[in-house]
């Protein structure tokens, strides 16, 4: 155990640090601090205080907020961070105004790199953070308000929830880690929403399993008055209270429309490794499925898809495709050589995008250059987003641990969301050189391992009326056999 003094000067050196970096500086006070804090009973909560720009991340919030949870860490009192923000948002991404300033000025690019360095090695750090966290969602969780929420271990999603990563609409790409969490949606719904920038909602976002519970909104008051009156709070304490409040009347079937013939649809075009075969294989569907909504499904997508810059669609894929398998540093570390490309100006559409969106053009009125997806090359991506830049060629600067030991590992944000569809095939298939299981017996069988947790009959459902064929046994009961 670390003595007081000991955290005392960690909060200072990493003061110091995040000062070396500044991009922006402001006066700050007491109630126009762009984060604010407070506590009750167990609950230490920051308050994410910019309404305004829909509590967009910048560098002097991340300082406070870095500072206040080393603070807390110090403290002797258990405690559970609480991450919220005010107005209609937790977090709609980063500041654009700024970025579009800064990034088009050779002597301050390097101080958005900077940024984005501190931005990922604060998101990493939350990642490995011992304390308990929780972050609601009601509202806005875009781009870095995303990347804020990924890694806690509970993530309350309610109605008013919006979830996306709209990075590409401005000719750029998902960052914050969303090449390691998008990776870990089931089949191609990650990398859909990576290309697409699409966004989910309310319960969907629980639904795609982002979101570790859904509840109403009206609900989080009283939700969070039971937590804080915890004495010496765990994780499992923490989830009985957040079951508590799911709304398992709203449950009748699955909310989201990315399921079914659709879903089926998605993950065959998203698949490719190519851009161009994902958009051959939509091309297909779109004029020739038989049924009405892949075919509606398939023609929005395309219609999406051709509005976006060809570069960040084909680097974006690449990003993807490379990070699946990485852990979580390697991922952002990956993502920050990415981001220092961009900034140094490998494609002008970055620059041309932010102007796009704060001038309010409309998405298919930007002037992409490269203008078309055969212009681009795979060989240009590689060489210009993946290689060209890293801390080993001394080109971008490295992912910092902030003091934590090295040896701490992120814990596994997703084990309290919905059961994943590989952990629906294991189950299945671990069944399949024996007794075949049942439909009822699987659904019961992961109902008991859930304890019974909403919506997840209805998960079950979805994923084996696309991918299990059932057998008729010799005693006339029909038998799950996975087969796609």
């Amino acid at each position: 155990m670390e003595t007081r003094q000991v955290a005392i000067k960690r909060v200072a050196a990493i003061r110091r640090h995040l000062d070396s970096h500044p991009i922006v500086e402001q006066q700050l006070d007491n109630t126009k601090s762009p984060i604010l804090f407070k506590s009750s009973g167990c609950l230490r909560t920051y308050i994410l205080n910019r309404p305004d720009k829909l509590n967009a991340i910048q560098d002097t919030m991340l300082m406070l907020l870095l500072e206040q949870i080393e603070k807390w860490r110090a403290s002797a009192s258990p405690c559970v961070i609480v991450g919220t923000g005010n107005g209609r948002a937790f977090c709609a991404g980063g500041d654009l105004e700024m970025w579009c300033s800064l990034v088009s000025r050779p002597e301050t690019v390097q101080a958005v790199v900077n940024n984005f360095c501190s931005q990922f090695s604060f998101d990493y750090y939350l990642a490995r953070m011992p304390l308990l966290h929780i972050v609601i969602m009601d509202g806005l969780t875009m781009g870095a308000g995303a990347g804020l929420a990924a890694n806690a271990p509970f993530r309350i999603a309610t109605e008013r929830t919006i979830f996306s990563m709209p990075e590409v609409k401005i000719g750029y790409c998902p960052d914050v880690g969303a090449s390691y969490f998008l990776n870990r949606f089931d089949g191609e719904i990650g990398t859909y929403l990576a290309l697409t920038s699409e966004n989910l909602r309310g319960r969907a976002v629980y639904e795609h399993g982002f979101a570790t519970h859904f509840i109403a909104s009206s609900d989080l008051p009283d939700v969070l008055h039971h937590i804080s009156l915890l004495n010496n709070p765990t994780v499992q304490q923490i989830d009985s209270l957040l079951r508590k409040h799911d709304p398992e009347s709203v449950f009748h079937g699955l909310s989201s429309h990315l399921v079914g013939p659709i879903r089926a649809a998605l993950d065959s075009a998203f698949r490719h490794d190519s851009v161009e075969y994902i958009t051959q294989e939509l091309a297909g569907y779109a004029n020739n499925h038989d049924d009405d909504d892949v075919r509606r499904w398939a023609q929005s997508t395309l219609r999406t898809l051709s509005t976006r810059s060809p570069t960040s669609l084909k680097v974006t894929l690449a990003l993807i495709r490379r990070s699946k398998g990485m852990s979580l540093l390697d991922a952002l570390q990956s993502e920050l050589n990415m981001v220092t490309a961009f900034c140094n100006g490998s494609g002008p559409d970055l620059f041309t995008g932010l102007q796009a969106v704060l001038t309010g053009r409309m998405p298919d009125e930007t002037p992409w250059y490269p203008d078309a997806l055969e212009k681009v090359s795979d060989s240009y991506i590689q060489e210009e987003f993946f290689h060209k830049y890293s801390p080993e060629r001394g080109t971008a600067p490295r992912i910092r641990l902030y003091n934590l030991p090295h040896n701490v590992e992120p814990a596994d944000a997703m084990r309290f969301s919905l059961p994943s569809e590989e952990e629906i095939r294991r189950m299945v298939e671990e069944n399949n050189h024996g007794s075949l299981l049942s439909l009822e017996e699987l659904a019961a069988k992961i109902k008991s391992s859930t304890r019974d947790k909403a919506g997840v009959e209805e998960k079950i459902f979805d994923v084996v009326s696309r991918k299990c064929t059932q057998l008729d046994d010799s005693q006339g009961r029909m038998r799950l056999m996975w087969t796609r």
